[in-house]
């Protein structure tokens, strides 16, 4: 196969040349973002070779892994937690409502799979985030809930209750899962590369509470009133709203991805993340008062649905934006000679994705594989010069590096007899 020569000179002062890229141009739609830095300047493809397996360099992870010392703070929260739940309400109940929160565990999951398809992130960080929202942003609920129970008391009241749920319960536990955030922000900090990536994290850490929220109310439904008020409970929770903790924690995780999109960093990050946290906290209030102070079922039908629908319409509007972003970043290594016009269609559109999959199945040899390693490294690639163009990232050119030689193997194992 035969490449065309590169499409601009290499030498100094060169309209191309490092620290010289021409702006982009204007953008089109309210979620793009402008460059903040030049990108790495684009060395021209080679001509192509057939690399060996020992080769071909392992994909980056710096930046794209929890602490050890996180998972083994998590390992000890976990013990403790497991003993409360044994202790209070026995290993019977703790089965039974573990074993039914498993569902809409499962189903969130699910979704979130769907959403994240694009850009999978990391196991360890989706292993993180769920563990930190079942475990570490549970206890520190309860341990909230302890305090404020020891500071005013715990009685019967109607101002009691709305207290608790209306403001304790959003404030405490969106704090306790937006710092889960913050800590994969701060020592992963390449995993979250824009608004999608926030969102999925902030769903994980939403679906880790949730279960372990559930096998408390499922449990305690059992004691208290046996199959039938779980049945009732498992209703309201599992099937009318699976979604609801994953939404709410959804919002903070935007909001820390569209910073991270744009090179916030430090406190600007922080302060971001402040701003979805409000909005996680309002949705979450919203929700509890709306169980408590009106019609449950009619507001859920007028107000809690359509919010829904317009989250699901919100993201699928991100994801657009997600391959526009992936597409456009590259189209600049297509015209240094790295990848076909074609090719670039095809890594960065879903149709093209699918194509792309039912053709590498009909070769001589099944490669599969070695397409689905084509896609995810193109689009890694695409993601580390779109850090470079943000500023956030000096060492970024590394990664560029690592992955298109990755992208150049996986393409000569492709078009190999």
């Amino acid at each position: 196969m035969t490449y065309a020569p590169p499409p601009w000179p290499d030498g100094p002062g060169s309209p191309r040349s490092a620290g010289s890229v021409p702006p982009a141009p204007a953008f089109a739609s309210p979620l793009e973002q402008p460059p903040h830095a030049a990108g790495a300047y684009i060395p021209p493809s080679p001509v192509p070779v057939f690399a060996s397996v020992e080769s071909v360099p392992a994909s980056p992870s710096r930046g794209r892994r929890a602490s050890i010392w996180l998972f083994a703070l998590l390992a000890v929260l976990l013990v403790a937690l497991v003993g409360y739940f044994l202790t209070f309400l026995g290993p019977g109940a703790s089965i039974i409502g573990m074993i039914v929160a498993l569902v809409p565990f499962a189903v969130v999951l699910i979704a979130v799979r769907i959403i994240d398809r694009w850009e999978p992130e990391p196991r360890g960080l989706v292993v993180f985030a769920i563990a930190w929202g079942a475990v570490a942003s549970v206890g520190i609920a309860l341990l909230a809930d302890l305090g404020v129970t020891l500071l005013i008391g715990n009685s019967d009241s109607v101002a009691r209750d709305l207290f608790s749920n209306v403001v304790q319960a959003p404030v405490v536990e969106e704090v306790a899962k937006a710092l889960g955030l913050l800590l994969i922000f701060f020592t992963a900090r390449h995993a979250i590369d824009g608004p999608v990536d926030g969102i999925v994290y902030g769903a994980l850490v939403g679906a880790g509470f949730a279960f372990t929220e559930n096998i408390q109310y499922f449990a305690i439904s059992y004691l208290d009133g046996g199959a039938e008020d779980l049945t009732g409970t498992f209703f309201v929770r599992g099937i009318l709203s699976p979604f609801a903790h994953a939404m709410f924690t959804a919002v903070t995780g935007f909001a820390l991805g569209l910073a991270a999109r744009r090179g916030a960093r430090g406190g600007r990050a922080v302060g971001a993340l402040g701003l979805g946290l409000m909005g996680a906290i309002a949705l979450h209030a919203f929700w509890n008062g709306s169980a408590m102070l009106g019609d449950f079922f009619a507001l859920y039908l007028t107000l809690q649905v359509p919010l829904f629908i317009g989250f699901m319409i919100g993201i699928l509007a991100l994801r657009r934006e997600e391959a526009r972003l992936t597409h456009a970043r590259l189209a600049e290594y297509a015209s240094a000679g790295w990848f076909t016009a074609q090719e670039v269609d095809m890594l960065a559109t879903p149709s093209g994705r699918r194509d792309a999959m039912r053709w590498a199945k009909t070769l001589r040899t099944d490669r599969s594989a070695i397409m689905r390693s084509f896609i995810a490294d193109a689009t890694a690639l695409a993601a580390a010069r779109q850090r470079a163009i943000s500023g956030r990232d000096a060492a970024a050119a590394e990664d560029e590096t690592v992955l298109l030689k990755r992208t150049a193997a996986a393409r000569a194992s492709l078009l190999s007899i």
